[in-house]
């Protein structure tokens, strides 16, 4: 008879086209995810893939086989890690995918609580600058902040995360303060790539006016937690999150350079795979964050904007 773990391991080898690749996705030794192959091909009586040294791909029963049993072992393994849980506590390993910045200032305070609160549960926490592809990297759910642009994935919105046009004033005695948003592409900018890796525009609002400011960068960085230690550190003009930065702001660290005008906020949330059930591992981190995020707490503890709206 055919063993579903062995069906597990052959379905993310063929989506990965590695070995070692779906060893590490799904947290087990390589030897592991040979031997599971081996015995599925046993079984069968037949190869299902064709290995070299550089690549890995399925033959054409293999193929035939992934594109006939991809949904099958999915909804299955939906189904018994169900009603494995309905037996009692939420139990199992649940991998989650976020940005650096918020995995350190965030889910590292956290995710201890929600620990002692489900001991059943493990946890993969997997830190990139890169989202992540949540069904070929086995990834349960992930923290998106932005624009969300799979509409295949499920979301559930925690919140708004406010910003602020930032400076060190070891920077702006350099260089003086900029008078207006417009005189803003004089100034050495630092900003992440778009997705396109092109230059992202900076919007500002103030009322109902709108100004859009075409930048290119000095420093083009990846990843959030970055840009905020470069602006602190006076290389140049950078864009944000208030619960970093508003800390800075009233200690002297850091300047508002535009109080009066605001940069969009961004939209921070829970992302998913679209099942019909969502299982209770995934259903338990997702309660827990909508109850932990609220005003004043750890990402949304934002003291200016606070002041702002008293």
């Amino acid at each position: 008879m055919l063993d579903i773990k062995s069906l597990q391991i052959f379905e993310k080898v063929a989506s990965l086209r590695s070995f070692t690749a779906a060893a590490h996705a799904l947290g087990v030794p390589k030897s592991n995810v040979s031997r599971a192959i081996a015995r599925l091909e046993g079984e069968l009586g037949t190869r299902l893939f064709q290995r070299t040294t550089r690549e890995v791909a399925l033959t054409l029963t293999g193929q035939a086989l992934h594109e006939r049993s991809t949904g099958i072992i999915a909804n299955l393994s939906d189904a018994l890690t169900y009603v494995r849980d309905l037996a009692g506590q939420p139990r199992g390993l649940l991998k989650i995918s976020a940005g650096v910045g918020f995995g350190v200032n965030v889910l590292a305070e956290q995710l201890p609580e929600f620990l002692l609160l489900y001991p059943d549960i493990e946890i993969g926490l997997d830190l990139n600058s890169r989202p992540a592809d949540l069904v070929a990297e086995a990834v349960d759910i992930a923290v998106r902040m932005g624009p969300l642009q799979d509409s295949g994935l499920v979301a559930v919105k925690l919140g708004e995360m406010r910003r602020y046009l930032c400076a060190a004033p070891s920077y702006l005695e350099r260089r003086g303060r900029p008078s207006s948003i417009s005189h803003i592409p004089h100034y050495d900018t630092i900003e992440m790539p778009g997705p396109d890796g092109r230059p992202r525009p900076w919007t500002f609002s103030r009322g109902g006016q709108t100004v859009r400011v075409e930048i290119k960068p000095r420093l083009s960085v990846n990843e959030a937690l970055t840009i905020n230690r470069l602006v602190t550190n006076g290389a140049g003009l950078g864009i944000l999150s208030g619960y970093i930065c508003a800390p800075q702001i009233a200690a002297g660290q850091l300047v508002d350079v535009f109080p009066d005008w605001s940069p969009p906020p961004v939209e921070v949330n829970l992302v998913f795979p679209s099942r019909r059930e969502l299982s209770p591992v995934v259903r338990a981190f997702v309660d827990y964050m909508k109850q932990v995020s609220r005003p004043g707490t750890l990402w949304m503890d934002d003291p200016l904007a606070v002041a702002s709206t008293a």
